[in-house]
C-alpha cells in the first residue's frame, strides 16, 4: 500500500531544514523536529539562522522540539540527524510509535566502529516497525536547495510503490529526484566522497592547481569505485549522481564542510580549531577511519584515504602527504583495480 500520510523530518540542521522546506513548498504541510526549542521557534518564524543564514523558509513547516509530537501518525520518517546519532534516534522513534513506517536517510556516513551502512543500522534497531528503508543522497548543498536552485539527487532502495510515491512527493520545481536500486552503492558513495572532499580541501590549502585538482578528483572516483564494488555496490552507481556527481560538487564547493576542514588544516589550523570554526558536524572525519579499515580488511588500495587519515590522525604534514601520493610506484592507470573489475574504466 502506498504511503501517503504525514512526513516527519528529524533533524533541523542545514540539510534537514532544506528538505523540509522543499517538501513544504510542493507537498504541503511537513513536520520538522529540532533538538533545540529556539531553533524550532525560529523555523516557525520563517528562518533557521543557526544553520541557514538569511534563507527564507515557507510557512508550511510545523517545527517542534517535541519528538513524540513530530512523529505521531507519521507514515514516513526522514532521518536528517548526523550518522553517529542514527541508532539513538531510531530507538527513540520506535519507542514512541508502534506503527509501520518508511525511513528515508539523509546522512552521508557510516556507523563508527562497525563500518555498517546507516540503512543496516535502521533495520537492526527498527526492524519490527519498518516497511522500507531508502536513502536520499547526491550532490545537494542545503544552501542551494533551500533557495530552490536546480538540484538532482537519488532516492535509493528497492523498487516498490512506496518508492515511486516518495519520488513524486520529494520532487519539485527545484529538486529532481531519480531512483536507484543500488542502496549499497549509493550509501557507500555518499560516505566516501566526504573523505575525498577533505583531500580536495587539503589540496586547496596547499595551492594545488587545476591539473592537480582534476587528477585528485579522477583518482578519487577510481578509489571510491574500487572500494564500493568490493563492498557490494554496482560499478555504474559510482559514476552517477551519488558518485562522481557528489564528488565534483563537494570537492569544489565553498559550502562543503569537509572541503573547508581540509583547507583550514592545510593552512595551519589544528583539526580541533577547524571543527570549532566550522561549527557543524563534519562527517568525513569519522568516515576516514572507517574507510581505511574497510579497505585494508578487503585488500583494496585507497592511497588518498590513507594519506587523509595520516594527516587527520597522525599529524602528518599535508605537503608530505601530497608528495607521497605523487611519488608512489609507477603503474598502469587501472592497476589498482580488483580482479572482479576486469580492469575496465
Amino acid at each position: 500500500m502506498v504511503n501517503t500520510g504525514p512526513i516527519a523530518v528529524l533533524g533541523a540542521g542545514s540539510w534537514g531544514t532544506a528538505v523540509a522546506a522543499s517538501l513544504a513548498r510542493h507537498d504541503g504541510q511537513v513536520r520538522l523536529w529540532a533538538r533545540d526549542p529556539e531553533v524550532a521557534a525560529a523555523i516557525v518564524g520563517g528562518q533557521n539562522p543557526r544553520y541557514l543564514k538569511d534563507a527564507a523558509l515557507p510557512s508550511g513547516i510545523d517545527a517542534s522540539s517535541d519528538l513524540e509530537e513530530t512523529v505521531r501518525d507519521a507514515t514516513t520518517i526522514v532521518l536528517g540527524v548526523p550518522a553517529a546519532a542514527t541508532a539513538d534516534i531510531v530507538d527513540r522513534v520506535v519507542a514512541l510509535t508502534g506503527s509501520d513506517v518508511d525511513w528515508v536517510l539523509l546522512a552521508k556516513g557510516l556507523e563508527r566502529g562497525t563500518g555498517r551502512r546507516l540503512s543496516q543500522v535502521v533495520l537492526e534497531h527498527a526492524h519490527a516497525t519498518t516497511r522500507h528503508v531508502f536513502a536520499l543522497l547526491g550532490p545537494s548543498h542545503a544552501e542551494e536547495v533551500v533557495r530552490g536552485q536546480p538540484t538532482a539527487i537519488v532516492l535509493a532502495g528497492r523498487p516498490c510503490p512506496e518508492r515511486a510515491d516518495l519520488q513524486r512527493r520529494l520532487s519539485g520545481p527545484g529538486l529532481r529526484v531519480y531512483t536507484n536500486d543500488d542502496l549499497i552503492g549509493v550509501e557507500i558513495a555518499a560516505a566516501v566522497k566526504n573523505v575525498l572532499a577533505i583531500a580536495a580541501g587539503l589540496g586547496d590549502g596547499l595551492g594545488l592547481g587545476d591539473n592537480g585538482k582534476g587528477a585528485l578528483l579522477t583518482r578519487g572516483v577510481a578509489e571510491l569505485a574500487r572500494l564500493g564494488v568490493a563492498l557490494g555496490g554496482r560499478r555504474d552507481t559510482f559514476f552517477g549522481l551519488s558518485g562522481v556527481g557528489d564528488v565534483v560538487t563537494t570537492c569544489l564547493s565553498r559550502h562543503s564542510r569537509n572541503r573547508a576542514l581540509g583547507e583550514r588544516i592545510a593552512r595551519g589550523e589544528t583539526m580541533e580549531e577547524s571543527l570549532n570554526s566550522i561549527g557543524q558536524v563534519v562527517e568525513g572525519v569519522a568516515t576516514t577511519k572507517t574507510v581505511v579499515e574497510l579497505a585494508d580488511a578487503r585488500g583494496v588500495a585507497v592511497p588518498i584515504a590513507h594519506e587523509v587519515a595520516a594527516v587527520l590522525f597522525e599529524s602528518k604534514a599535508p605537503r608530505e602527504a601530497l608528495d607521497d601520493l605523487m611519488q608512489r610506484s609507477l603503474k598502469g592507470e587501472w592497476e589498482d583495480a580488483p580482479p572482479e573489475d576486469d580492469g575496465e574504466a
